[in-house]
This record gives structure tokens, C-alpha cells and sequence, in this order.
């Protein structure tokens, strides 16, 4: 099934108006439910990249997302955005809503709009990310992520158990063997290369992670587990942010339905991801883990076929938090929320910052809003109306502050 193209926005809105920290901070608040109202229009409309069953969806969300922009006074185009006026802030928006499949096409437009839409952004900001704790945050790192099918193939079709069950040599059988070398029961990722390639953890950097506040018996309770994989701080938040992990996914193929069913599948995949960390290079990894896996099966002997694909290469994502554009951000958090922001890394992959980097060369940065229980991707994923509101108040104040930094420092 062909999938109709899902278009970006790129959008621009200018303004040269005197900021006025006190009266608009006072129109965000007389304003809430009108905010909450609008949030709650566009989260009700399901759209889920990841879902083909739901891309009528996506391409409502952006012709509702164009029309409010339009409503605030912006210009919306697919492409070409034409010239602007020279003003002391202008703001260009991209949006895009693929992420959850991995953004295919994106830096290829990405790359055709460098030298045209692209060639005055002086910053690009991105808000993709949450708080580590109650404490306000900005974040200069994220993991990228290499995804991964392991197919195991064998009879010509599915087969039942009690008619031949001791006579075939099982797919699912060889391929939870091969899944069970891919990581320790401490954590230690098994594939020769993974951990030799990471950049190894400073001084200055663990003094970091050291002062971010992170209460991890809090953390245990969130997710509802006595115990985790290291019992320190700045082991738990290293291991979070800035070392590579093997998660398996699922496995495509089996019999997951409730009730019993005794089938032997004929083919079976598996899905597990690494996430990528700096000095990791996807290209090496796809070619590692697809050697060892392979060396591994060939040891069970079985007449079995084994296929490893990486469906996802995403690269990791890292910026100097004493950027200029980082201490806009500290100055912003303290005048909105009267504290300094814990500056940390984000696990998950945020594919567009790398892309952004790489093509543009622009200085970037991670301005989150997000609350840490909010639950992204969960059951019962929500968007915290404190941290919704007084985000708003954020980005008035941040976008000020970046508007100084050309003034100070020419």
C-alpha cells in the first residue's frame, strides 16, 4: 500500500514588540483555560505516525496546526517561505509529525533547505523532551538509537506442537538462544566493539551528574520496581544518558493472543534497539551486531535461516551547555521559575537535533516543558498544566534573552 506523503510546515512569524515580562506573564495566566482548551482540541485528534491506520489523522493535525499559525499572524508553505522582514526576533517553526516512525525524508529536507530557509537562522530550539524532576531543566545531550529485526526462518509453514514437537528444530527456540547473548543479567552488553567505542566519563562531567537533583527511591516508585540495575546516582544517571543499552522489543510471529494455542511459528523477529552514545557510529554498530549474531547462530548448527536488519541508524546528539544559547536558557529559567536549571542529557533519541547539527551547523538547544511523570509513549501519557502554562511564560522570557545575545556580544 503506497502511503500519501505527509507535507512539513515551515512557518515564519516576526515581531518587533518591547518585551514586557510582567504583562504577558499575566495574559498567559488570565488566559489558561483557553490554553488548556486548545491543548485539549489538539490531543484529541490521534496522530500517530506510527499507525498507517491513522494518517487521515496526521494530515488533519497539520492543516489545524497550519490554520492556527495563520491565526497568529504567521505565513504557512510547504517549501518556499519567500523573504522576510528584517526585524530584532523573527521565529521560523518546522513542523513535522513522523517522528515515531523515524522521520524518513526529513533531512533530506532537511538538506534542500539549508542555503534558502535555513540560511538566516542564526539558533534552533527544540522542545522534545522533559524535566528530569520537579526541578526546571535544560538539555544539551540525547542518545540515537539503532533499531534492529533478527528473523529466524525454518518450516514452510506454522506447525503444531503435538504432531511435531522433538522432530524440527524450533525458530522461536533458536532465536531466543541468540537474543540471550546479546546482553548480561547486570547489563553488560555482550557484542564485541559496543563498549569499547564510548567515550569515557570525565571528571567534570560526573561532578555534574552529581548535582542534578534526582531522588532515585522516587524514581523506583514511578515505575513500580524494587530495584534497579545500579543503586547510585550518578551510575543510574550515566547508564541513563550517556552509555549504550540493549532493549528487546517484541517478537513478531509468535502467538501473543490470550488463551492457548500449541503452533510452532515457521518465521519469527525479532526487535531490539541499542541506543548510540558519542564516538558510536551507526554504520559500525549495524555492522557488529549483524557479525556477532551471525557468528553466534552459526554455533546452535541449525538449518534454520537467520536475517538481521537494521531498520533505524539514528546518530547521538550533543551540545555545549556554556553555548550562549544555553545561558539564555539558565537566565530564562531563573526569571520564570526563580531557580537554575539542572542541566542534563535526555535517554531517547531526538533524531532532528543531529540532523540539525549535521546540515545547518547552527547552534541548537533543548528547551523542555515536559513534566517527568508525564509518561510518554505509556498508557497514560499526559502533559502537566503547570508545567504547560508557566513553559508558555518560558518561551516568551527565552526568546527575549536570545534576542540579546547578538547584542551583547558584537
Amino acid at each position: 500500500m503506497k502511503l500519501p506523503v505527509l507535507p512539513s510546515i515551515l512557518l515564519v512569524i516576526s515581531t518587533a514588540h518591547a518585551f514586557q515580562y510582567s504583562e504577558l506573564v499575566q495574559y498567559v495566566d488570565s488566559h489558561q483555560e483557553e490554553y488548556v482548551e486548545a491543548l485539549r482540541e489538539w490531543v484529541a485528534i490521534e496522530s500517530d505516525s506510527s499507525n498507517v491506520l491513522k494518517r487521515p489523522d496526521l494530515h488533519r493535525m497539520m492543516e489545524t496546526t497550519a490554520q492556527k499559525l495563520r491565526q497568529m499572524g504567521g505565513t504557512v508553505e510547504l517549501v518556499d517561505i519567500g523573504e522576510q522582514e528584517e526585524l530584532p526576533v523573527n521565529v521560523k517553526f518546522v513542523i513535522e509529525g513522523m517522528e515515531e516512525t523515524g522521520s524518513n525524508g526529513l533531512d533530506t529536507m532537511i538538506m534542500t533547505q539549508k542555503d534558502t530557509f535555513f540560511s538566516d537562522v542564526d539558533y534552533i530550539i527544540i522542545s522534545d523532551c522533559g524535566w528530569l524532576s520537579r526541578q526546571p531543566a535544560l538539555t544539551y545531550g540525547t542518545r540515537g538509537n539503532c533499531y534492529f529485526l533478527a528473523e529466524v526462518e525454518g518450516p514452510k509453514q506454522d506447525l503444531h506442537s503435538g504432531a511435531y514437537g522433538g522432530t524440527v528444530i524450533e525458530p522461536m527456540t533458536d532465536l531466543i538462544g541468540i537474543l540471550d547473548t546479546l546482553i548480561s543479567p547486570n547489563g553488560k552488553i555482550l557484542i564485541p566493539g559496543i563498549r569499547e567505542a564510548v567515550a569515557p566519563l570525565s571528571d567534570e562531567e560526573w561532578k555534574m551528574y552529581q548535582d542534578i537533583q534526582f531522588d532515585i527511591d522516587n524514581y523506583k516508585k514511578k515505575i513500580g520496581v524494587s530495584q534497579l540495575m545500579y543503586s547510585n546516582k550518578v551510575d543510574l544517571l550515566a547508564h541513563m544518558w550517556r552509555y549504550p543499552t540493549v532493549s528487546i522489543h517484541g517478537i513478531e510471529g509468535a502467538f501473543s493472543d490470550p488463551g492457548t494455542k500449541t503452533v510452532i511459528p515457521s518465521k519469527v523477529t525479532a526487535k531490539f534497539s541499542i541506543r548510540q552514545v558519542p564516538n558510536m557510529d551507526p554504520a559500525m554498530v549495524k555492522r557488529q551486531v549483524s557479525d556477532y549474531l551471525h557468528s553466534v547462530f552459526a554455533k546452535r548448527k541449525s538449518p534454520n535461516k537467520l536475517k538481521v536488519t537494521m531498520v533505524i541508524g539514528a546518530k547521538p546528539w550533543l551540545a555545549d551547555p556554556q553555548h550562549p544559547l544555553y545561558e539564555a536558557g539558565k537566565t530564562a529559567v531563573k526569571r520564570v521559575f526563580g531557580m537554575d536549571p539542572d542541566l542534563i542529557r535526555e535517554g531517547a533519541t531526538i533524531p532532528i537535533a543531529r540532523m540539525f547539527q549535521d546540515v545547518t551547523g547552527k547552534g541548537i538547544i533543548m528547551l523542555p516543558i515536559g513534566a517527568f511523570d508525564d509518561g510518554p509513549h505509556s498508557q497514560n501519557e499526559k502533559m502537566s498544566q503547570y508545567n504547560y502554562i508557566e513553559g508558555t511564560k518560558l518561551f516568551i522570557t527565552f526568546l527575549h534573552e536570545v534576542a540579546q545575545i547578538n547584542k551583547t556580544t558584537v
